[in-house]
């Protein structure tokens, strides 16, 4: 059809191709019949083959006898890595749908999404794409679903339940329909299809949607499609009218038969090859042979197409507007085109909106005016989820094998304020955690937009001691023991690298505290310091001068003396009484060490927080010895330390953070200052895995009780 239209419209062109067909049902049969053209027939171009793995052998072989290959259905990503100049893809590269399906995802806040694919040149190809596009929106991809082709029943089973004991609840799936439906046929049977499931299919299935039947489509209820859209031209609506009457005639047997998007690619593959060849001065249609022995292979004695170099030029330079659109090459491969988004439902597919290179996802496509809107929010249609819902899924779920959160929590007995573990004397375990930070996890769970439930789990050795530091706990999370940990955990920039912190619920930061040196003065002539002697001895002068003027004259003279000398005594008291309480009062606030410095020149002891990090910024940041550091537990057990002194086993200085200083200077207000250094942390937050679904929602519910009057009643 597509040659008979070309040179319907195109009498006067001087060329006409002749089609030698061959049936290549599989990955050898292409190969031979490939070879059996180039040899034997010495074709020109070769349109073809059907598949991806067929055309990794056809486009070497290509190559080598400078035959251009002409795909119209062959989508992998992985065969541009071939850069071979002779292979042409008249189709969508695999690749090129992989920024669609990313904006989906980040348009419904997914954090997690699992490929399921099949185990070929095919399925394989797209993944790299697809796992860095995930990756560029921070989504992980926590596992790696392969179908084999010959997958039984009981094998796809088997790695669907796999799926049902993971929390990721949102799939995208990229396989022929052959063994899609069999895909979704038993997932459903597995209840993989119900509310809360997130199904996502590539333009590999969607593309050839009509062609399956009702129990297909019944077991695909809610999943999202990505298709590539062609424009609905009357050209396109003529050809499909036509080629369905002409199929009829051919096969009357067949009823209801529809043409895939492969025909109209088809299609346009054979102008673009039709319109270069009568742009070549094709005079000789030989090949150049090359001289091998007699013991020489069928790929030794190939032969090489003198007019392949000028043909690949020819391709590269034809633009016309096709049935699928705009047809230009750029490196061999078509551009990235608009994509339509179809929803299942009922007996059929329904578009709910498109993905454009530059609007991202549109509810209606406006060629003509394109705008830049935002790739985060939905702007789609009406969607139904699996499971006939409307409200989009939250894209994970707690595994069906685990049925609560282990949360791991720290076991501190000297700050309990913040977290405290209550042990059963007779059984050993915790009878109650309590404190702070965990009545501030109550109110978070409170504020979650869905039940979680969970359990506490003491970081600690079977006597109820710690079981180490605040490090090696969060490392719990990062090796699955515990699913978060809830305590006094501070958010540091090397433990981010490995965990998730939520939003800080406390404000914190790092800085030294140090005794209080009393200065007062204790003799009993402390009163006479505030003035010096000079003004001392001015003063006195003064009182006797005016005393003989007021005694010997009286005047008006004198009473405008007196008016003068009481202003003048008025502000005298006023600097002494300022002077005098300056000098009983501020001076006893004078600390004993005012530089972390001077510590280090003098190898005076610091203290730090038993298991806090504290202990690596002064080991690292200040250098400072091992033997110049002193751990302790308790606030009262750092005053015993202060009271010993550096020089008699105690300590000079503590570098602490503030919540916990707070708690200190409460019961040691008197005595204890705060001076530099001064560091900032990003105070405590609760620690999840990396990626977990579950932070974003906690991050919420944070903000919202530290924005209300719940954070109020806790402290």
């Amino acid at each position: 059809m597509a040659l008979s239209d070309f040179y319907a419209t195109h009498a006067s062109y001087r060329t006409r191709i002749v089609l030698n067909p061959r049936d290549s049902k599989d990955v050898i049969g292409a190969a031979a019949a490939a070879l059996y053209l180039i040899k034997n027939v010495q074709v020109q171009a070769i349109i073809g083959p059907h598949t991806s793995m067929q055309a990794n052998f056809l486009i070497n072989l290509g190559n080598k006898s400078q035959v251009p290959i002409i795909s119209f259905s062959a989508t992998s990503p992985s065969l541009t890595f071939l850069r071979s100049p002779y292979f042409f893809r008249a189709t969508q590269n695999d690749s090129s749908k992989v920024k669609a399906i990313s904006t989906i995802v980040v348009a419904f806040g997914w954090r997690e999404a699992v490929p399921i694919y099949i185990d070929d040149e095919f399925g394989e190809g797209i993944i790299p794409y697809l796992t860095d596009a995930l990756q560029g929106i921070n989504v992980r991809v926590p596992y790696r679903s392969v179908i084999p082709s010959p997958a039984s029943d009981d094998q796809i089973s088997e790695e669907l339940y796999k799926l049902l004991t993971m929390q990721t609840r949102v799939f995208i799936v990229h396989m022929p329909p052959s063994l899609g439906t069999r895909l979704f046929a038993l997932a459903k049977e597995v209840g993989m299809m119900s509310e809360g499931y997130v199904w996502i299919v590539t333009d590999g299935m969607t593309n050839l949607w009509s062609l399956t039947n009702p129990p297909t489509i019944d077991s695909m209820q809610g999943v999202l499609g990505v298709r590539t859209y062609f424009p609905g031209t009357n050209e396109l609506e003529n050809f499909k009218v036509r080629w369905k009457r002409k199929f009829q005639q051919d096969n009357p047997t067949i009823i209801n038969a529809e043409l895939n998007i492969f025909g109209p690619w088809a299609y346009d593959a054979t102008f673009a090859l039709a319109m270069a060849i009568e742009n070549v001065s094709m005079g000789n249609f030989s090949f150049n042979k090359t001289n091998v022995s007699s013991s020489g292979t069928d790929l030794e004695s190939l032969g090489v197409s003198q007019n392949g170099p000028q043909l690949i030029q020819a391709l590269s330079s034809t633009k016309f507007r096709g049935l699928t659109g705009d047809i230009n090459f750029v490196n061999g491969q078509l551009q990235s085109p608009v994509f339509q988004i179809v929803n299942v439902n009922g007996n059929g597919e329904r578009r709910v909106g498109f993905w454009t290179p530059k609007s991202g996802l549109v509810k209606e496509l406006n060629l003509a005016n394109r705008s830049t809107n935002s790739t985060h929010k939905p702007n789609l249609g009406p969607i139904i989820w699996p499971g006939d819902t409307i409200s989009p899924p939250k894209g994970w779920k707690i595994p069906t094998n685990e049925k609560k959160l282990r949360i791991g929590v720290p076991v501190n007995g000297g700050f309990s304020e913040f977290v405290k573990v209550t042990w059963d004397p007779n059984s050993h375990t915790a009878a109650s955690v309590t404190g702070y930070c965990i009545d501030v996890f109550y109110a978070v769970m409170v504020a979650m937009p869905y039940v979680v439930t969970y359990e506490f789990i003491p970081f600690a050795t079977p006597d109820g001691k710690s079981a180490g530091t605040y490090d090696d706990l969060i490392f719990q999370v990062y090796n699955g023991t515990y699913d978060a940990v809830v305590g006094d955990t501070t958010i540091v920039a090397n433990r981010s690298q490995y965990v998730d912190f939520t939003l800080p619920y406390i404000e914190s930061g790092v800085s030294m505290f140090v005794p209080i040196r009393d200065n007062r003065r204790k003799n009993a002539w402390v009163f006479l310091k505030p003035l010096t002697w000079d003004l001392w001895l001015t003063s006195a002068c003064f009182f006797l001068f005016i005393g003989f003027v007021v005694w010997r004259v009286v005047s008006n003279l004198a009473r405008f003396v007196v008016i003068i000398w009481c202003f003048v005594v008025l502000i005298l008291t006023q600097s002494y009484t300022a002077s005098l309480t300056s000098l009983l009062t501020v001076q006893q606030l004078q600390p004993t060490v005012t530089y972390i410095q001077e510590l280090l020149k003098k190898e005076k002891k610091v203290g730090f927080l038993k298991g806090s990090f504290i202990e690596g910024i002064l080991k690292g940041r200040f250098r400072f010895p091992e033997s110049q550091l002193i751990e302790y537990q308790s606030p009262e057990e750092l005053h015993d330390l202060f009271t010993k002194g550096s020089a008699n086993g105690g300590v000079a200085a503590t570098l602490n953070e503030i919540p916990y200083m707070k708690l200190f200077l409460a019961k040691y207000w008197f005595k204890y200052t705060a001076v530099e250094p001064k560091l900032r942390t990003n105070g405590f937050g609760f620690v999840f895995p990396r990626g977990s679904p579950l932070v974003a929602d906690v991050f919420k519910a944070v903000l919202n009780v530290t924005q209300g009057d719940k954070m109020n009643q806790i402290e």
